[in-house]
């Protein structure tokens, strides 16, 4: 263990906590001050709010408690979300994430200048929006890097792309098992094809399903959604389906281990954010599946023999990785949390983060934490908290935390009681090939 993981950041003098706010790599463009506006509904009474737009034209948001902390929390949000960024998309977050500011953090968050796959770039963002807290608004006694879902997958690079801007990571239902976390979908679209035929359609013009979509097609998610109804009766009750559609759709729940309400939604992302990878990657697809064999259909030997194969391209690969992948060099200690029954960013996921930290070995640099929650998005105020917490402590004190010691922290607070507290201290996380059959 080196002496940064175990030693607290009291201990170190302030000559680390300067280095925390200044960026690796060349010396960045001036920004231009944040305005002050009116919050966004959500924003704790009190709370000052700034927008500006960086000088990479991403738009961004920040938040000022009444009675600060001293605590900046950079916000990496998910989605991907497709299409042109939106300056709603901050209010949207911090409207989610005020616990934030009620604990009296500021909160920072960039909308991200690229739409879409472009986690490189968000990262960009991510570390520009705290140089313009620290040149504009004040300077934090610690930073946190919070990444959420596909924000993980945005704090996994900012944490190894600038590793003196951040004091500490938390990863909340993150993306943090790189460019396998998205195979499945390409698994989805290959079996619900063999299984009905209308995605596309016959008489459709045919294209490689690990293109995701053609980028001219006009297809909406609604009319995908439709598709999927049509043979599989997804939008029915059980016992109104077919023996038919209640056989295929069995089929994909057993074979790719997912609830039966997360089918449409891993479809849609399967064509619409598989074509925005593509797009970003020359039109060629990082995606493929002919060496896979899939197990847990009725006629496993009958399915695999039908299922299309799809070869990627290895110049895709290796662009798609460079992009969006993380190789566990994390030079803070990271708390990560995940529910157990997330059908949207599977929990295995969480396995990788923990062997590639170890393998860089960083791995006493991590506690991960477990919820026994279907939720992906918010699990509820109670529970992030006691992570913020864990977290400062373990920069401040040198108090590592437990599972457990975080556990009984969130039944410690007001008010909280075992429904608002679901962590599952023993947990005990499988690897992603248990769920995802490696490529």
């Amino acid at each position: 263990m080196t002496l940064l993981a175990r030693t607290p950041l009291a201990l170190l003098g302030s000559s680390w906590l300067l280095l925390a706010g200044c960026a690796s790599g060349p010396v960045a463009p001036p920004e231009v001050a944040p305005v002050a506006q009116a919050c966004p509904a959500g924003v704790p009474e009190g709370a000052r709010c700034l927008r500006g737009q960086d000088s990479a034209k991403a738009h961004y948001l920040i938040v000022m408690p009444a009675k600060w902390s001293g605590v900046l929390v950079v916000h990496a949000h998910g989605g991907p979300s497709l299409g042109e960024p939106k300056t709603t998309r901050a209010d949207e977050d911090i409207k989610r994430w005020a616990i934030t500011v009620k604990e009296g953090h500021a909160w920072a968050g960039s909308v991200f200048r690229q739409g879409g796959f472009a986690v490189t770039t968000a990262a960009e963002d991510t570390e520009r929006v705290r140089r313009n807290f620290i040149d504009h608004v004040a300077k934090p006694r610690v930073t946190l890097l919070h990444g959420q879902s596909w924000g993980g997958m945005v704090a996994s690079r900012a944490a190894e792309m600038y590793p003196k801007s951040w004091n500490g990571v938390l990863l909340t239902s993150g993306v943090v098992a790189g460019p396998a976390t998205y195979d499945f979908r390409l698994d989805l679209r290959a079996i619900y094809q063999h299984l009905c035929n209308n995605h596309p359609r016959p008489d459709e013009p045919a294209y490689s399903l690990a293109l995701g979509l053609p980028a001219d097609s006009k297809l909406t998610n609604a009319e995908v959604a439709a598709r999927a109804d049509e043979c599989l009766g997804v939008r029915k009750p059980a016992a109104q389906r077919t023996p038919q559609q209640a056989q295929k759709l069995k089929t994909i729940v057993d074979v790719l281990k997912i609830p039966e309400r997360s089918v449409v939604g891993h479809l849609n992302w399967g064509t619409f954010t598989l074509r925005d990878v593509v797009a970003k990657n020359g039109g060629v697809s990082p995606f493929g599946n002919a060496h896979v064999r899939y197990v847990g259909s009725a006629d496993d030997a009958a399915l695999n023999a039908a299922v299309p194969r799809f070869t990627p391209d290895p110049a895709a690969v290796a662009r798609f990785a460079a992009d969006v992948d993380h190789a566990g060099r994390f030079a803070v200690p990271v708390i990560s949390a995940h529910g157990i029954h997330d059908a949207t960013v599977f929990v295995e996921g969480s396995d990788t983060l923990r062997q590639r930290m170890a393998a860089a070995g960083n791995g006493e640099r991590l506690v991960q934490n477990f919820v026994d929650s279907a939720d992906h998005s918010y699990w509820g105020d109670a529970y992030y908290p006691p992570l913020f917490n864990a977290l400062l402590n373990w920069l401040e004190k040198g108090q590592k935390p437990t599972p457990a010691g975080i556990a009984s922290s969130c039944l410690q607070q007001a008010g909280a009681s075992a429904k608002d507290c679901r962590f599952v201290p023993d947990y005990v996380n499988k690897p992603l090939a248990s769920r995802v059959v490696p490529r």
